[in-house]
């Protein structure tokens, strides 16, 4: 009979156990889900605060459009510097938010990963403890009490406990599982949240030094022209007189280097990916010849709209096999600051005209990843992104001595005539 009242008392005290920290557990919840609230409405105050700076950029984007459609003049290409800068700030602004948001979305599943160690660790001690709790009811069969002088009430009592006892066990290691699952899910998504965080952290360290380059430029162009426009309208004529030069040394330097084409030895259509995440093209490759654009004249590459600084992505995984700036030798020729690039499929390409080069000589890149941002260096009538594309084996970064700049030696990728290719055919389609 005592063995009966011990088991039916240590029932009880089993079921105020599990109340009590089913009710611990419930406010801890209630004060968890407080916080999680609290984070989630700062995440919105950011994601507010992204949408007015994302409308403020179309307001200066559009500014731009309106001064690249207007006659080249000093004002015209002060203006464009300043309502560039004043995008890049807004840029940089959202970028900002965007780390903002990120480290609040890591903080709150930090928050998550913590509770859920807890949780597991107390629905382990909890569970040890039905166990024994369990070990403890059964010492004594059901038979046993059965035989025995106890009273039927505290012996069915006893078992519908035993039975509750095993089911909540079930429910607790069901409970555990789910936990751990979802743990992992967690620890994954705030991994790949760290891993955003460094991404946009570069980014905005390269978009302030392209806010640097910017102001740098605009003095630059203010000492060079005195302010005048007399002086702006002349030194854009010799700027062209020069570019002029420097092509026509260029191509007839190149139509002397011996190629022959091995159509065989190309890769099939398409196998390149977008340099931009928009495109839009705005000068097409060589010109018409028959069923292929070639370059016997015309344009050595495509061109790609970029009126403001954009991330340039390699277009197939490959080498960095140089980069330079023809702006230091001769200004206004020709690429500016340039990278070349040789990809593992048989094609190299040199990106013109950047403002920032994210790469170095010698370095492996991967489809997709940033090697640049685009910009207005070199010969140039705005900013946008210059591919040229060639042939990997007949293309190689050499010096071209400039008689349009006397004294002056230029260092870019150099190629023989027909072993320029045009991108547009190696690119994926466009889309109407």
């Amino acid at each position: 009979m005592k063995r009966s009242h011990v088991s039916r008392a240590q029932s009880r005290a089993f079921v105020l156990v599990a109340l009590l920290f089913l009710g611990a557990l419930f406010i801890y919840s209630l004060a968890s889900a407080e916080t999680a609230k609290e984070l989630n409405q700062r995440i919105d105050q950011k994601n507010l605060e992204i949408e007015k700076l994302e409308e403020e950029i179309k307001v200066y984007q559009s500014q731009l459009d309106s001064l690249g459609k207007q006659k080249n003049s000093l004002n015209v290409s002060l203006s464009e510097l300043d309502v560039t800068r004043k995008k890049l700030s807004a840029d940089i602004s959202i970028t900002q938010r965007k780390i903002d948001r990120t480290n609040l979305e890591i903080s709150g599943l930090s928050s998550q990963i913590v509770s859920k160690e807890d949780l597991i660790a107390n629905n382990l001690e909890a569970l040890a403890g039905d166990i024994r709790q369990t070990a403890e009811l059964e010492r004594q069969s059901l038979v046993e009490m059965l035989l025995s002088d106890t009273d039927m009430t505290v012996v069915w009592n006893d078992f519908d406990n035993r039975q509750a006892v095993r089911e909540k066990i079930k429910t607790a290691i069901g409970e555990l599982r789910t936990t751990k699952v979802e743990l992992e899910d967690t620890r994954e998504e705030s991994i790949t949240l760290k891993n955003e965080l460094i991404a946009l952290r570069a980014k905005l360290s390269d978009q302030k030094k392209i806010v640097e380059e910017n102001v740098k430029e605009k003095n630059r162009l203010l000492l060079q022209t005195k302010s005048s426009e007399v002086t702006y309208q002349k030194i854009l004529v010799d700027q062209l007189a020069k570019k002029a030069a420097f092509e026509r040394e260029l191509r007839d330097y190149e139509s002397r280097l011996k190629f022959i084409l091995d159509p065989s030895a190309l890769p099939e259509p398409g196998v390149l990916s977008w340099p931009l995440d928009s495109i839009y093209v705005t000068q097409e490759f060589g010109a018409k010849t028959g069923p292929h654009r070639t370059y016997a004249s015309g344009h050595s590459g495509a061109d790609f709209r970029a009126r403001t600084p954009l991330p340039a992505y390699a277009m197939a995984d490959g080498v960095v096999k140089g980069v330079g700036d023809t702006d230091l030798a001769c200004s206004g020729v020709s690429f500016g600051k340039w990278v070349f690039v040789e990809f593992n499929n048989g094609l190299s390409a040199t990106y013109g005209h950047l403002s920032l080069i994210k790469v170095q000589e010698g370095q492996r890149v991967k489809r997709g990843e940033t090697i640049a941002y685009t910009g207005g260096t070199g010969r140039v009538t705005g900013p946008h992104l210059h591919v040229s594309l060639y042939v990997a084996s007949a293309v190689k970064v050499d010096t071209v001595p400039s008689l349009s700049c006397p004294g002056r030696i230029l260092k870019q990728p150099i190629a023989p005539t027909g072993a320029y290719l045009d991108p547009m055919y190696y690119l994926p389609p466009l889309r109407s």
